[in-house]
C-alpha cells in the first residue's frame, strides 16, 4: 500500500495496537533529513514490540541478492524478531535485485520486519514489477521534499514541537538564511531551543541565533540554472565570489552541465525518447526531472551560444585574450547562467 509520508504516525499507531510491525516498510525520498527522521522512527517503535536484532544490507553494484533471502527469511539465534534494513541507494536493482526483491515482497517473513529504503523513483521505475511488488506487498512511504514556499510554515511546525513559535517574518528570515537545506534548518531550529524558553521568539532573538549557514556549494549550481531559478542562480554566484570559490571549478560545473543539457536536446529533437537518453548519459533522480522540464524552454542556440561564451571566460581566467568575454569573470559566468535559466 502506497501512502504519504505524514501518515507515518498513523502506521506506527497501529503498530502499537496490533504490537506487530508490518513485515515490510519501504521509505522512499529524496529528502535526507526526513527520510532519516522516517527510520529512525520505525527502528525505535520496532524496538519497543521487541525487534532487538538489526542486520543491515547496502546494495551497491557489487551486492550479493541472495543474502537478501538468507537475511529475511533465517532464524536468529538470540532474537525472536529482527530487522532487516535493504538499503538501495540509486534506486535501480538491476535484474538479479528485481527479482530478489520481488520474491522477497511475495512472502516476507512474520517476525522480520524489512525495511527498504531508496530516493524517490522517477514514473517509470516506480511501475516497474520490483517497485509494484514492494507497494503492494507491504507499506510504501512517500515522503516529499519539502520546497521553498513550504519551508517557513515546517520551520513553524518543528518550532512548535519543542514549544516555540515566531512571526512569519522571523520564519521566513530563518528559511533565507538556510537556502532550502533542511538539515542546517534542523541546527538552528535546535540551537533556538536551547537558547531560549519556551514561548514566542522575537525577531531580534532569532537574528541574534541564526547563522548564514546558506550552502554556497558549486555543484549545487547546475541544478538551479536547469530549474530555471534565477534568483537562486544570482544568490549562489554571490556567494560563491564571496567565499572565494576558484573561478575554474565554476566554469567547469557550467560547461559540463551545459554539453550535457546540449547532448539531451540535439537526441530528443531527433526524435528519441527521454528516458532512454536520460540513462545513456546517467541522468537520474530529481536531475532527470529537471532535465525533462527544461528541454522545453531551452533552445539549442543558446546553449551552443552560452558554451561559446563559457569558453572564452575560462580564456579570460588563464591569462589569455577572450576579446568575447566580459573584463570581469565572475560578472559574465552570472550573465551566462542567468540567460540559460530565463
Amino acid at each position: 500500500m502506497a501512502t504519504r509520508g505524514d501518515n507515518l504516525a498513523a502506521l506506527l499507531a497501529r503498530a502499537e495496537r496490533e504490537r506487530r510491525m508490518p513485515a515490510l516498510v519501504t521509505v522512499s525520498s529524496d529528502e535526507t533529513l526526513l527520510a532519516l527522521e522516517a527510520q529512525d522512527a520505525i527502528r525505535a517503535q520496532a524496538r519497543t514490540l521487541g525487534y532487538s536484532e538489526r542486520e543491515v544490507l547496502n546494495a551497491d553494484a557489487r551486492f550479493d541478492w541472495s543474502r537478501l533471502a538468507q537475511a529475511s527469511q533465517g532464524l536468529s539465534l538470540f532474537a525472536e524478531r529482527r530487522i532487516v534494513e535493504l538499503r538501495l541507494p540509486t534506486g535501480k536493482p538491476g535484474v538479479a535485485g528485481a527479482a530478489a526483491i520481488e520474491a522477497l515482497a511475495a512472502g516476507p517473513a512474520d517476525e522480520t520486519l524489512t525495511l527498504v529504503t531508496l530516493p524517490r523513483l522517477d514514473r517509470k521505475t516506480r511501475e516497474s514489477r520490483w517497485a509494484s511488488a514492494l507497494a503492494h506487498g507491504g507499506i510504501w512511504l512517500d515522503i516529499e521534499m519539502i520546497d521553498r514556499p513550504r519551508l517557513p510554515e515546517w520551520i513553524g511546525r518543528r518550532l512548535a514541537r519543542q514549544q516555540q513559535r515566531a512571526s512569519d517574518e522571523a520564519l521566513e528570515f530563518i528559511a533565507e538564511r538556510v537556502e532550502g537545506n533542511l538539515l542546517a534548518a534542523h541546527q538552528e531550529i535546535t540551537k533556538l531551543g536551547l537558547l531560549h524558553p519556551a514561548g514566542e521568539l522575537s525577531l531580534d532573538q532569532v537574528h541574534d541565533a541564526v547563522l548564514n549557514v546558506a550552502r554556497y556549494d558549486v555543484f549545487q549550481l547546475p541544478a538551479a540554472i536547469v530549474a530555471g531559478d534565477g534568483a537562486r542562480v544570482a544568490k549562489t554566484m554571490a556567494g560563491l565570489q564571496a567565499e572565494g570559490e576558484a573561478i575554474p571549478l565554476v566554469i567547469w560545473a557550467i560547461s559540463e552541465e551545459l554539453r550535457a543539457l546540449i547532448r539531451v536536446k540535439s537526441q530528443v529533437d531527433a526524435g528519441r525518447p527521454f528516458a532512454a537518453i536520460a540513462r545513456e548519459n546517467r541522468i537520474w533522480g530529481p536531475r532527470e526531472r529537471l532535465f525533462e522540464r527544461a528541454l522545453d524552454r531551452l533552445d539549442a542556440g543558446l546553449l551552443q551560444r552560452a558554451l561559446v561564451r563559457v569558453a572564452a571566460v575560462d580564456r579570460l581566467a588563464k591569462g589569455l585574450r577572450a576579446p568575447l568575454a566580459d573584463s570581469n569573470g565572475w560578472l559574465e559566468l552570472t550573465e551566462i547562467a542567468l540567460d540559460v535559466a530565463r
